[in-house]
Formats: structure tokens, C-alpha cells, sequence
């Protein structure tokens, strides 16, 4: 059974416990009286048994899957560099605190750097370690050191660089040492790399990068969270993507993930959506097409409030009306929550099916809708004990500008008793933590939020909660050019379907590789989404860009489809030598491989468990993709010189090993940031 076999099989066991879950939940809640219930009193709960089964399912997610999953780790990890160094007879050098040499050779170099250079410079390794840092370009070395950071007093830096350049022993590790300027740069032994990196990627495969950083520790990941009833557009992407990613890369980094979604699914906005229903909304065209039914709607009865302006008395207006029909949903009034639920069980099926498209699952589904009246309440007591609160015309305010200025002053209940998202906000901020004690937690929300976000965590410090300082907001900038309200937004179904149509017709145009692919449509549609999400990562997540057909739709120079078409080239370059068998490639003679192509190529595969541990500093899936184009570009440069086809077998074995560990990272690569990746196109 391959992974993905593996995961299918996962996914049905899933279905079955999900429709068992369901029926449990109803036969405790007394709701199965006899086995003549109805489909749709059946679909009225359906989302509470679903519910039920990923709570079931996060605590007791370690299934066959994952136990294989597991063993297979447990397995790979004597697989390591320090295992390689016993085969090499090189002795390891002393471990610095916080490098973890067993599975990144650059921590490696770091340790053997530090401890050198403290014998020559006298300067403490503890020092030396943390100042050593990545060349912008593979010219000027592996790692250099600043000198000036070591803060030697009295002393000329680029005297210092030029003697310790000559002084510095490179021993087993290191090809050259040079100094450039106050800058001290160092090149690893392309032979170390060869018979280090390659076996290790080969040993290792999927965990090729991951590294244990944390022990014991729970982060949750708070991302996408789309408002319920609206479709998902190009703009709930960002969150989406970037979101999935940093779950994938605290994952590999040794922290728990709970990947949670949540949802905005209460508020004013419901009201508005009620009433718009009762003068534009359709029973047949909610049936055939919920979500976009819905969509028309709220721009209909968006429309409307605009065309009144202050015409019409509060109570006769249309958001007067739709404020009176969220009072009685925040009061339980059972008619004007009964709309409410189904709209939300028709959003959270359909968001369900887009996340699937773009690799994405989820641990928790909440909403603003889940946080009790008991935690609010709880909150507001809070507030008037820290003596943060002061009423003003009925309303209860918090003034922030005590704490910070910039931070205004916050409502965090109006005058008729209704609570805002803030208030929202922070009982569920203490909700998670009573239930999941966090030691992290993430919230993946737009720049146009920092606002908010910022006086939400600041009212949790006030409030004196410990675990305030654990949160971290991880911002991003907006896709311009859209409006829900007006109607302008582009629907990601329609750009994913777009992507795959135009896909799918430039692989037609290669008629014998196209009747090679088992299932053309399919990757069509991978090679698309993998369009639409590079286009978002490639740059800083910060940025804004302007929506534009062209962006998304564009295969030429550094896109998703090319580092697709690279992971292609690199598997048919391994089918195309079967005789040559993974031990073989293991146990290869890495020293035939001597052109600069090959030297450049291990050096790159060598940086990537760094490139991952420099990705969770900065929290950019830019890191990542930036990396994954320097490989593929070198990927690219070697088809020219390291023939595999032709050579003797010795030459062959080792220049296939190369080009398999580079298909190996890249694959990882890709994988983290939630694509697929296809082996032909």
C-alpha cells in the first residue's frame, strides 16, 4: 500500500467512523426513536455528530496510518548524520546548544566552525555559534562570520579575518577557508557532502528536514476562517495557504498542530442575510447552488441599505431590521435560529470540499458561534474587577490608550446587551486555553486586521492571563480589486477551474506524454492549484498585489507548474534506470562525482533542514519557495553535464543518487507547502 493508498483507505475508515459518530450522538441525545427518521431531521444534526467524530478523531488521530507513519520515523531516525560519521570514521565535533547535528549538516559545520575558531581567536564558541551566517550566494561560501560581531576591542577586523583564514584548520569538514574583507567565509568539503547529504535524504525521505526542536509542546494554528454564506473568493486564499503551510512546518519541527478553523458564522451580517432571504431568496435556487444563491442575496439586500441611506427610521430600515433579527439569535429565539443553522451546515459542506481541493484538513471547526454566553460573561466580569470598563451611553468601553495610545478605545458590548467579535474574540481565546493549554497560538488573519488584533491581545494581558505573551499574530497583505458587498469578487472555484481547464490544454499539446498520464484531469487540476499557490508565496506575505487573470493563469518562468514540471523530469530521469536499485544508490562511489554542476547541487540539498528552521523564524512561505527555485534552477543546469544514460554503471549509480535526492527535497519541499506533487505532466 503506497501513502496515498494509504490515505484513501484512512479517509473511507474516517467516512465510516463519522457516520457512526453521528448516529451515537443521536442515540444519546434521545433523537432516534425508530428507523423511520427522516433525511432532513437527520441532515438538522448531522454537523453536531460530524462534530462529535473530529473531536473523536483529534484525540485518537494516531491510526494504522500513522503507527506506520511512526515506525517508519522511529526506523529512519539510526538512519542519521551522526550514523554516517561512524561509517566515515570522522570524529564529531562538540555539540552546541540549540544545533542539532543528527539531522542538519550545517548545524554540523556550525559546531566544527565554533570550536575551531575558538582555539584560533580565543573568543567563546557560545559567541561564535550564533554570529555564523548564510552567504546571499554560494560564491562567497557556505557560512560566513562578520567579524566585527565577535566585538574583539582594539583589533582591526580584516587583519583578524586574514590571519584566522590562514590559521583555520578545515580537518575533514571544510574545502577552504577565505577571507573577504572583515568577512570570513567558509566552504564545505563537496566530498563530506556527497557521502553525508545524499545517503541521509535517500535514509530519510519524507523526514529529510524535519528536525525535533521543541519537546512537548502544543501549538494551535487559528487560519482561513471565511464568514459563513459567503463564497470562498481568491481573498480567504492567503489565509488558507499560508495557514496549512506553517501547520505543515511546526509539524516537521517537532511541535503538536491543532489546525483550527474559525468560522465566522454569527453576527449582524446573519440578520442582513435573514432578511435579504425573505424578500430575494428562492427555495430552488438555494437547493441547486447554496452558496452563490446566498452570495446574490447579500449583495441584493448590501444594495438596498446603500439606496436608503438615512431615509428610513431605524426600526423600518433594513439595518434596523437585521439588527432586531440578531438580538433574537443572540436571545435563542428558535425560528430566528433555525435559518441561521442551515445556513451554516450548507457553508461548512462546502468550504469542506475546497479545502480537500488544496490539501487542507482541519482538527477543529469552530465559530464565533461555538463561544458560550458563560465565557463572555465571564470576560466581562473580568473586565469590571481590572477596572478596564467604563459605560458611555449604555455601552461598555475599554480605553486601551492607558496601555498604548495607538490603541484607542474598544466597545465590548453595546447598549442593548448584544456582545461585538472583540468580546467574541477573547472568550474564545480563554476557551481554548482551559481546553487545550496551548504553549503557542497562531492567528493567520489579514494586515487589515492588526488593529484589532493588537487591542484583543492587549486585553488579555490587562486581564492577566500568563499565557497572553503565547500568542503571535502572523499577518498578511489583501488581493486588491474585491468587494463581497459589491459583488466583485472573483470565486476560487472558478480560478482553480480556470487553472485546470488552461492546464489541461497545454498538456494536450504533447500527445505522447499526455496518453503516459493515468489520469490526465486530475493532474491537470494539481498542476493549477499548484499556479495559484505559488503565485501567492512567492513573495512577502505582507505584500498587497492587484487580482489579475493573467497572475493566476501564468505557467512561464518561476511558477507552481514548474517546480511541477521539475518533480516530472526528476522521476522520469529514475524510471528511466531501473536496473539501478535504491541500495545500490545508497552505497554509491560519490567520489566520480567531481563537476561543479554536482558540487553545487549537494551544497543547495545540504542547506534545506536549515531553509526550514529559517522558515519558522520568519513565518514566510516565501523561505521555502525561494529555495525550491534555486534547487530546480541547479536541477535544470545539471541535465546537460551528469548524463545518467550511457555512463558505467559506477558513474551512472552515484549521478542518479544526486538526482534522487534532489527529486526527494524538492518533493518535501512541496509537500510543505501544501502541494501535490505529480510524477508526470
Amino acid at each position: 500500500m503506497n501513502h496515498r493508498e494509504g490515505w484513501t483507505y484512512y479517509e473511507k475508515t474516517s467516512q465510516v467512523l463519522y457516520i457512526l459518530c453521528t448516529f451515537l450522538y443521536l442515540m444519546f441525545k434521545g433523537r432516534i426513536q425508530s428507523l423511520n427518521f427522516t433525511t432532513s431531521r437527520f441532515s438538522s444534526v448531522i454537523f453536531r455528530g460530524y462534530s462529535s467524530y473530529r473531536k473523536i478523531q483529534f484525540r485518537y488521530k494516531t491510526t494504522s496510518l500513522e503507527l506506520v507513519r511512526l515506525q517508519h520515523t522511529r526506523k529512519m531516525s539510526t538512519e542519521n548524520i551522526t550514523s554516517q560519521l561512524q561509517k566515515l570514521s570522522v570524529k564529531e565535533p562538540k555539540v552546541m546548544e540549540g544545533s542539532h547535528p543528527d539531522v542538519n549538516v550545517v548545524d554540523l559545520m556550525r559546531n566544527y566552525i565554533s570550536e575551531e575558531l575558538s582555539k584560533i581567536s580565543g573568543v567563546d564558541e557560545a559567541l561564535i555559534f550564533p554570529a555564523l551566517e548564510w552567504t546571499n550566494t554560494l560564491e562567497r561560501g557556505d557560512l560566513l562570520i562578520p567579524v566585527p560581531r565577535l566585538r574583539i576591542k582594539g583589533a582591526n577586523p580584516k587583519e583578524l579575518a586574514f590571519k584566522w583564514a590562514e590559521d583555520f584548520p578545515c580537518g575533514d569538514f571544510l574545502d577552504r577557508v577565505e577571507a573577504n574583507g572583515p568577512f570570513l567565509q567558509f566552504f564545505f568539503k563537496p566530498q563530506f557532502l556527497f557521502k553525508v547529504v545524499v545517503p541521509d535524504v535517500l535514509a530519510r525521505k519524507d523526514d529529510f528536514g524535519s528536525c525535533k526542536l521543541v519537546d512537548n509542546k502544543r501549538v494551535i494554528v487559528e487560519f482561513s476562517s471565511p464568514n459563513i454564506a459567503k463564497p470562498f473568493h481568491a481573498g480567504h486564499l492567503r489565509s488558507t495557504i499560508i495557514g496549512g503551510f506553517l501547520s505543515n512546518l511546526y509539524e516537521k519541527l517537532g511541535w503538536e498542530v491543532i489546525r483550527m478553523n474559525y468560522l465566522g458564522d454569527w453576527g449582524k451580517q446573519f440578520g442582513l442575510l435573514a432578511v435579504g432571504f425573505e424578500r430575494y431568496g428562492s427555495e430552488e435556487a438555494l437547493a441547486k447552488d447554496p452558496i452563490h444563491h446566498l452570495f446574490e442575496v447579500y449583495v441584493k439586500i448590501n444594495k438596498d441599505i446603500e439606496e436608503e441611506g438615512d431615509s428610513l427610521p431605524m426600526e423600518e430600515s433594513t439595518n434596523g431590521k437585521a439588527r432586531e433579527y440578531f438580538k433574537r439569535m443572540e436571545d435563542g429565539d428558535e425560528e430566528a435560529l433555525k435559518i441561521w443553522k442551515r445556513f451554516r451546515e450548507l457553508s461548512i459542506e462546502k468550504y469542506i470540499d475546497t479545502y480537500a481541493r488544496l490539501n487542507i484538513k482541519y482538527d477543529v471547526y469552530s465559530g464565533e458561534s461555538q463561544v458560550s454566553k458563560e465565557s463572555m460573561n465571564k470576560a466581562l466580569e473580568i473586565f469590571k474587577e481590572k477596572g478596564l470598563t467604563h459605560e458611555d451611553k449604555g455601552a461598555v468601553l475599554i480605553d486601551l490608550t492607558k496601555f498604548q495610545k495607538k490603541l484607542g478605545k474598544v466597545i465590548v458590548q453595546k447598549s442593548d446587551g448584544t456582545t461585538l467579535y472583540l468580546t467574541r474574540d477573547v472568550g474564545a481565546a480563554m476557551d481554548r486555553y482551559e481546553k487545550y493549554h496551548f504553549d503557542k497560538m497562531i492567528y493567520v488573519i489579514a494586515s487589515q486586521q492588526d488593529l484589532h488584533t493588537a487591542q484583543f491581545f492587549e486585553i488579555l494581558k490587562q486581564m492577566g492571563f500568563e499565557w497572553a505573551n503565547r500568542l503571535q499574530h502572523v499577518n498578511f497583505g489583501m488581493v486588491q480589486g474585491m468587494s463581497t458587498r459589491k459583488g466583485t469578487v472573483v470565486f476560487l472555484d472558478n480560478i482553480l477551474e480556470e487553472t485546470k481547464e488552461k492546464m489541461h490544454e497545454v498538456m494536450k499539446k504533447n500527445e505522447v506524454k499526455y496518453s503516459q498520464i493515468e489520469k490526465p484531469e486530475e493532474v491537470a487540476d494539481l498542476v493549477g492549484i499548484s499556479a495559484v499557490m505559488i503565485q501567492d508565496m512567492q513573495s512577502k506575505r505582507i505584500n498587497n498585489y492587484e487580482f489579475k487573470w493573467e497572475r493566476m493563469l501564468s505557467f512561464e518562468g518561476d511558477t507552481g507548474p514548474y517546480l511541477q514540471y521539475a518533480h516530472s523530469r526528476l522521476r522520469s530521469v529514475e524510471r528511466n534506470a531501473t536496473d539501478i536499485t535504491p541500495e545500490k544508490m545508497q552505497n554509491a562511489d560519490f567520489s566520480v562525482l567531481t563537476e561543479p554542476a554536482a558540487i553545487l547541487l549537494v551544497r543547495l540539498l545540504g542547506q534545506y533542514p536549515d531553509v526550514l528552521r529559517n522558515a519558522i523564524k520568519t513565518h514566510e512561505p516565501t523561505t521555502v519557495v525561494t529555495y525550491l527555485f534555486k534547487l530546480t534552477h541547479q536541477v535544470s543546469s545539471c541535465y546537460d553535464v551528469l548524463w545518467v544514460a550511457g555512463q558505467t554503471e559506477e558513474l551512472a549509480t552515484a549521478r542518479l543518487a544526486l538526482y534522487a535526492a534532489a527529486r526527494q527535497v524538492l518533493y518535501n519541499g512541496m509537500c510543505l507547502l501544501g502541494l501535490t506533487p505529480v510524477d508526470r505532466m
